[in-house]
């Protein structure tokens, strides 16, 4: 389950102005006298949980310091989430919206706490002990990427979430202006690499909703229930486009037992995925590939993209972290995982698969 860090951090969240300002605009003035903590596991938007009386809600707002333009919409993130609450798609609650600066001096928003199981580096105790469950598990975050993209944004109020035509192109320059952004030393590679994205283009399929950022530990599971999703998270990259980068990018996040040392080592804090019986990334390809009916083969040029965008994440949170801008622990080592992921990308890029790496 998500946990709370042991103090509290009101930096960003001040509960002087987080209760107040709950309580008016929720009506119920429970929210009034809250305590508000920074959930553990975010290195980019922060999320605090606040809980007043045995009640518990979540909020959300982008990061202090270095903020990448677009990299942190709170407001397009609750847009999503309001949209799909009708779907299959699983979703937390959304509750309030806030574009007022003058309360916190950006962005944020209010949702459901939703509970159960967030899975990074291992399985908790007792939860999907065996090989067949921890397969269950990775099929039913595959097949809850099919429901999204099988979505028709159009019908739940999405026809002006995003601009689907030419979206890949638009994606490479936006993440190579984002690097060019937050880049904190030289890695000269990464122009070789931009290059060879924009020379390899593939076509897209037809547009659906993109979560841009769909991976395991950004899933709540179903403590009873194994292989149910109860919710998907961090929507703030969503947009309309191609559903393959959605695909790349959690395979991405996807290490699997036969990977290389110097690969894993990247990946360090999500293993999970590693472990006997989660299904390989030729499984996810296959399976996503039956279940959507969408051509999945060039989907290394996607998992290259994934990297690509990963490593000018990274380096951006890299960044906050040298200037002093960031909350919570392990940020120390971030920066040293932008190389690898860059070397990962042009090696995706050369083999034209998603095999052990």
């Amino acid at each position: 389950m998500e946990q709370a860090e042991d103090t509290t951090i009101i930096e960003g969240a001040d509960p002087k102005i987080v209760g107040p300002y709950l309580a008016d605009q929720l009506g119920d003035p429970i929210w009034r006298d809250s305590d508000v903590r920074l959930l553990s596991g975010g290195k980019s938007n922060l999320t605090y949980l606040v809980s007043a009386r045995g009640r518990e809600l979540v909020l959300r707002r982008p990061p202090l310091g270095h903020v990448l333009p677009t990299a942190h919409d709170m407001q397009r993130e609750f847009e999503v989430i309001s949209a799909l609450a009708p779907t299959a798609v699983p979703v937390p609650k959304a509750l309030h919206l806030c574009t007022d600066p003058n309360i916190l001096g950006v962005t944020f928003y209010a949702m459901e706490r939703c509970h159960g199981h967030i899975v990074r580096n291992k399985f908790p105790r007792g939860f999907a002990p065996d090989p067949a469950d921890k397969r269950k598990v990775g099929e039913g975050l595959i097949d809850a990427l099919v429901d999204l993209h099988a979505v028709d944004w159009r019908s739940i109020g999405l026809q002006e979430f995003g601009r689907p035509d030419g979206f890949m192109e638009r994606q490479i320059r936006r993440w190579a202006r984002q690097w060019e952004s937050s880049v904190t030393r030289p890695l000269p590679l990464m122009d070789d690499l931009i290059a060879r994205l924009e020379q390899d283009l593939p076509e897209s399929p037809a547009p659906t909703i993109v979560h841009g950022d769909f991976r395991l530990d950004n899933a709540i599971l179903d403590p009873t229930e194994v292989g149910r999703i109860r919710a998907i998270l961090d929507w703030e990259m969503s947009t309309i486009g191609d559903p393959l980068a959605d695909l790349g990018l959690m395979l991405v996040y996807w290490p699997q037992e036969n990977d290389s040392d110097a690969y894993r080592s990247a990946f360090e804090s999500i293993t999970a995925t590693s472990v006997p019986g989660f299904p390989t990334r030729d499984d996810v390809l296959q399976r996503y590939a039956a279940k959507s009916g969408r051509d999945a083969s060039g989907v290394y040029f996607y998992w290259a993209f994934g990297f690509f965008k990963l490593a000018v994440i990274l380096e951006g949170i890299h960044a906050r972290y040298l200037q002093g801008k960031t909350l919570g622990e392990g940020f120390e080592g971030i920066g040293d995982r932008v190389p690898p992921l860059i070397m990962a990308s042009m090696w995706a890029l050369e083999r034209k698969e998603v095999g052990p790496i």
